[in-house]
């Protein structure tokens, strides 16, 4: 909670001050993902960052004090958290365990197969669409060899989540690619293996 200090934080984020983000962001991220924990919200960190994000977008809405803000922000959260329960309701009532689940799938995707494949140089181009958090998930699994699982324990984050920014990291490339900002021109990228 910040008091006396909220408006001017308020009115620094609005401006897009990245210390006023910050603030907010420390004391937001905390106890929303333990409040969406709580609830039994299937992957609460994925969903708090869906929250903030929301935040960010339509803070220039919000008008009111700090209490008025907390419980906006949980408003968010709360219709997150039945989004997020509507989508998890959508799948099979018994899910299959990860493991069993890649050690039936094939051992190799193409786009595992060709960034395994990549030299330095050529991973730097496309690293640059990712980031830090899904930077460090893809070297791990592609420059270090390891499983999600392996770096999920290296990060010290827990397995869904290292999944999840694998996901968003992996989309982020595709689109990278396909964008005029990658350059196509680049021996052995992504459209071909060593």
């Amino acid at each position: 909670m910040f008091g006396q200090g909220f408006e001017r934080i308020l009115a620094d984020a609005r401006r897009g001050d990245e210390s006023a983000w910050t603030s907010l962001y420390l004391d937001l991220a905390p106890v929303v993902t333990g409040y969406l924990a709580g609830q039994r919200c299937p992957s609460p960190e994925d969903v708090t960052s869906e929250v903030l994000l929301q935040v960010v977008r339509d803070l220039h809405r919000f008008d009111g004090d700090e209490a008025a803000f907390r419980s906006w922000v949980f408003t968010i959260a709360h219709h997150r958290l039945i989004d997020a329960r509507r989508h998890a309701n959508a799948r099979p009532a018994e899910p299959v365990e990860d493991q069993v689940l890649e050690r039936h799938a094939p051992t190799e995707r193409f786009e595992d197969a060709a960034l395994g494949n990549l030299g330095i140089g050529e991973l730097e181009h496309l690293l640059v669409a990712t980031t830090d958090e899904q930077r460090d998930v893809l070297l791990l699994r592609y420059v270090a060899d390891l499983s999600l699982h392996e770096a999920a324990v290296v990060l010290g984050k827990e397995y869904n989540a290292v999944k999840a920014l694998h996901r968003r990291a992996m989309d982020a490339l595709r689109a990278h690619v396909a964008s005029n900002a990658y350059p196509h021109g680049l021996p052995r990228a992504l459209t071909s293996s060593r």
